[in-house]
């Protein structure tokens, strides 16, 4: 009975913080009109990742200055990571750039999210660590249910593109788009940071629920919760074979026809 209680309030807390950051605003966390701009370089910078002064200047035709006004602004407000650009990533001589990333006080509402570690925690203590992976699974069959619904609605639609709205509808503000051997799923938005780098079992549930859906091996590049500005999911391209029916042998198909046997 302790473990349902904790679950159910867990449940709370999790809901109650994705509904304060909707309703709040929490990629744009400065709202009086005449930080317009700033709020809009936020957006920007929130939904790319690390990014220069120059790229945010070019995306908005602003001047240097004004761009690095904001960003000092921004930085000094807690609302941005700063870096110095990677070697990997320069262009020609000169002095290396500094690239901006969301920080963890932008992307949180703290209350919330320091409730729900602390319920996940005592879920943990009251029934021990598969408990905490059990209701992960349990959370994400939300996202299952939504993936198939839509795949359902749109045989022929893109998995991954799928997947990316199903993501966006809960907050993740995901993109997904062809690179060469496959495909990349990235989630420039992660409602639930501060449980991820708490409970890397979350991320690990996910990974194994993207594979299922997408019906590929896949690859976690880069995550928010160990400090990367976005989310980046490598996916191979998937061989999908023909059933002798002539539909296709997808496993979130199967899922779904597996769903209406149980149904019958």
């Amino acid at each position: 009975m302790a473990a349902v209680r904790v679950k159910d309030a867990i449940i709370r807390e999790l809901r109650n913080n994705y509904l304060v950051k909707s309703q709040t605003g929490a990629l744009s966390p400065l709202s009086a009109p005449d930080d317009s701009t700033r709020t809009r370089v936020m957006d920007f910078i929130s939904s790319n990742g690390w990014v220069t002064a120059n790229e945010i200047a070019e995306r908005f035709q602003l001047t240097p200055a004004a761009v690095r006004r904001h960003l000092t602004q921004l930085v000094s407000d807690g609302l941005l990571q700063a870096r110095t650009q990677p070697a990997s990533k320069r262009h020609g001589a000169g002095r290396p750039s500094k690239q901006y990333a969301a920080s963890s006080k932008a992307r949180q509402s703290k209350g919330q999210d320091s409730l729900a570690v602390a319920a996940l925690n005592a879920l943990r203590q009251a029934a021990g660590a598969p408990a905490v992976v059990r209701f992960f699974e349990e959370r994400f069959t939300l996202i299952e249910q939504r993936f198939l619904e839509l795949s359902q609605a749109d045989p022929a639609a893109d998995r991954a593109e799928v997947l990316s709205r199903v993501l966006s509808e809960g907050g993740f503000i995901a993109t997904a788009w062809p690179v060469p051997g496959g495909e990349q799923l990235c989630q420039h938005h992660c409602p639930y940071t501060a449980v991820a780098e708490q409970f890397p079992e979350l991320c690990g549930v996910e990974t194994k629920v993207f594979a299922k859906l997408l019906g590929s091996h896949i690859q976690r590049l880069a995550t928010i919760a160990h400090g990367d500005g976005v989310c980046t999911t490598n996916i191979p391209m998937a061989r999908q074979s023909v059933l002798g029916d002539g539909s296709i042998n997808h496993p979130s198909l199967n899922l779904h026809r597996d769903q209406r046997k149980e149904n019958r």
